[in-house]
């Protein structure tokens, strides 16, 4: 008997839901995409520019077998359900699903869910739509942008600059740490002081003379003032005030990556790589269940099912008077609200009771979205703030101090914020003090500070560029290619990334710019939404765009490669420095009659004797550029670790200790140690 067919991306997903759905369904996976544009037509675009850029697809490699087998279990089911992600990118997926299993309207249906439990599965099943083509077009007129760009402009950078490809968005994010960079290079300290007057249970600062603010900039300023103070200070006003702290929106895409970010200490891909374990399912005592909900998300709502249930759950746990109200945020023109915000399937699933089902980075991140979303749904925190204006001799100076009166959703998100009280002392107007001591401090104002990899999300997220889906893998890309490096978890760009920045600017500085990108957003959100044909907005962007390349090709220098200052061995002229695909080497100038190139000494870096032979273990890079660490006998001897040998033997079995983070840890046994 035929069975209802269901279809989504991932394989860990068609267990779960298969369990939800029970035995009239079959559960299988596309794997994620199964089709993309060709490299056909003009310059490998994909796409028939002259008819209004029809896409031609093809097979991705490795996905014949799949979309055989596909076609297979189509022919055997009696209804196909296309239950790809809940976004533009999940849309377009099934419509390519559609159209390459050979679908007719009659023939399948489109659900969406949020979460991957069984209320919600079941509950989407109810809801049954035919795919929204706009959706499809938006998402489609995104991927045929950046094959044009890309492909167009990576050609134009290899050609001209030692880079190896640029980027519709790419660029625009390289862009911003260059010139981040620059205004550092051309910022220019100014010196100042600050004088601080030391009491017996506080400390205030100098911050006005009689009204108006007071400016130190040189020590003579200071020494100045210090001379003119007398020993005692009157204390001339006292303010009180009750003020509420904010609880904190439930996470969107954005706000997650920058919060894993700074308060766990994960990159953003690796963020989003847990959490979609999170969000596919998660191996329980009795259940495999998803335990949040859908990560790419820009959307701060929450269900009216979820809060009324948190809202039980807060009352029952802390209080009622902990019960707050959810917060709308302000909604920005591109905001898609398909779906909520990132949130856990369950409040009730808490995370100390289902640690022993997760790894300790799946912890970690699951009790942040959790303790985030049952704080959003808390009470303000009260505080009281008190303000001493202290005077001597028309010198005033503040002391400031906070306590907290009210806990309100610090209850259970005080791990991840700043909430200590800063006590004063009780005083009254018209006491008099007598300092204990007073210190001058001097000051430089500082340059803005470098781009870390949650404040350059934050950017992204603020200026409109890209969408959440992509935020982790822009900022990987660029690292990868060597545009940027990263130091003290700050973005410098370097050299290449410079250069390429440059050259772009000389053709493209009205593509490659904020303000293109933002407006380009806002053209494929009115795509989705059936305000813009979709093959318009391309034929409008390339009558601009192609003209531009074709003048850039002839108008952007090539810089020559910087000469090493010695001769070739065989031919005479000159050596330089050039730039491969495994990074610079030295080569003659006279290529390619001249094919010499300089075979440079590598300097090992030895880590410690090889315990299994007379040599030592060395760092190495593997072939995909990982580093690991083994002897430099090899292949005589294999001894080989990926985390750094300690050159220690293991007290409980003699193999060799390595260190990992800030642990001692034995290749062989469970020993470790801080």
């Amino acid at each position: 008997m035929s069975k209802n067919l269901v279809i989504v991306e991932s394989p860990h997903k068609t267990g779960p839901i298969s369990n939800f759905l029970g035995k009239d369904y079959k559960v299988v996976a596309s794997v994620g995409h199964i089709r993309d544009l060709s490299t056909k037509g003009k310059y490998g675009f994909g796409v028939d520019i002259d008819n209004h850029f029809k896409p031609d697809y093809v097979p991705i490699k490795g996905k014949k077998k799949i979309i055989t087998d596909l076609k297979k279990e189509v022919k055997n089911a009696s209804k196909v359900f296309l239950a790809t992600d809940p976004d533009r990118e999940g849309e377009a997926i099934s419509w390519h699903l559609k159209d390459t299993l050979g679908l007719k309207d009659s023939a399948y249906e489109r659900v969406v869910f949020n979460e991957i439990t069984k209320n919600a599965v079941l509950e989407a099943f109810k809801h049954e739509r035919k795919i929204d083509q706009n959706l499809v077009n938006s998402q489609e007129t995104r991927r045929i942008l950046d094959r044009i760009i890309g492909f167009r402009l990576s050609k134009l950078i290899q050609r001209k600059t030692a880079g190896s490809s640029a980027g519709r968005v790419q660029s625009v994010v390289l862009k911003l740490v260059v010139d981040r960079e620059r205004e550092i290079e051309a910022f220019k300290a100014e010196e100042y002081w600050t004088i601080t007057s030391i009491f017996k249970e506080f400390e205030a600062d100098l911050y006005a003379y009689k009204k108006d603010k007071i400016e130190l900039k040189t020590e003579k300023d200071a020494d100045e003032v210090i001379e003119k103070l007398k020993n005692t200070y009157i204390i001339e006003n006292i303010t009180k005030k009750e003020k509420n702290k904010a609880s904190k929106m439930p996470f969107i895409t954005s706000t997650l990556q920058q919060e894993a970010s700074s308060k766990l200490g994960f990159s953003s891909k690796k963020t989003m790589m847990i959490a979609q374990k999170l969000y596919e399912g998660i191996a329980l005592d009795s259940e495999t269940v998803g335990l949040i909900s859908y990560m790419r998300t820009d959307s701060t709502r929450l269900s009216d099912e979820f809060v009324q249930s948190t809202y039980h759950y807060i009352e029952n746990m802390y209080g009622k008077e902990y019960v707050g109200r959810a917060k709308q945020g302000k909604k920005k023109d591109n905001v898609q609200d398909a779906h909520e915000a990132i949130r856990p399937t369950s409040i009730l699933r808490e995370p100390t009771k289902i640690k022993q089902f997760l790894t300790n980075d799946e912890y970690k991140l699951y009790r942040l979205i959790y303790v985030r979303t049952l704080a959003s749904l808390m009470k303000d925190a009260k505080t009281m703030n008190t303000t001493i204006i202290l005077d001597n001799k028309n010198y005033k100076f503040k002391a400031t101090g906070q306590i907290i009166t009210f806990d309100g959703y610090l209850k259970v998100y005080k791990d991840y914020e700043d909430s200590k009280d800063t006590l004063l002392p009780e005083v009254k107007e018209g006491d008099i003090l007598e300092k204990i001591d007073v210190k001058k401090e001097q000051h430089f104002t500082n340059p803005p500070a470098r781009y870390t990899e949650q404040k350059l999300i934050k950017a992204m997220e603020e200026l409109g560029i890209g969408r959440p889906s992509t935020y982790a893998s822009t900022i990987d890309i660029i690292k990868k290619r060597g545009y940027v490096h990263v130091e003290d978890k700050k973005f410098v760009p370097t050299d290449v990334g410079i250069e390429i920045t440059d050259k772009l600017q000389i053709s493209f500085s009205d593509l490659i710019n904020v303000e293109y990108t933002a407006n380009m957003e806002n053209d494929l959100d009115k795509i989705a939404e059936g305000k813009e044909v979709w093959y318009e907005v391309l034929e409008d962007f390339y009558k601009k765009f192609e003209p531009s390349v074709v003048e850039a090709f002839d108008k952007i220098e090539k810089e020559a490669p910087k000469e090493t200052g010695e001769l070739c061995p065989n031919c005479n002229h000159p050596l330089v420095i050039r730039n491969g695909r495994f990074g610079p080497f030295t080569a003659c100038s006279n290529y390619p009659e001249c094919k010499y190139i300089k075979q440079e000494k590598k300097e090992e870096k030895i880590i410690c004797d090889c315990p299994n032979c007379d040599g030592k273990i060395i760092e190495k890079k593997s072939r995909k550029g990982k580093i690991f660490y083994g002897c430099n006998n090899y292949p005589k001897c294999r001894a080989a670790y990926w985390d750094e040998p300690t050159g220690e033997k293991c007290p409980e079995c003699g193999e060799m200790l390595t260190k990992k983070k800030d642990k001692i840890k034995c290749t062989n046994c469970d020993y470790e140690r801080e």
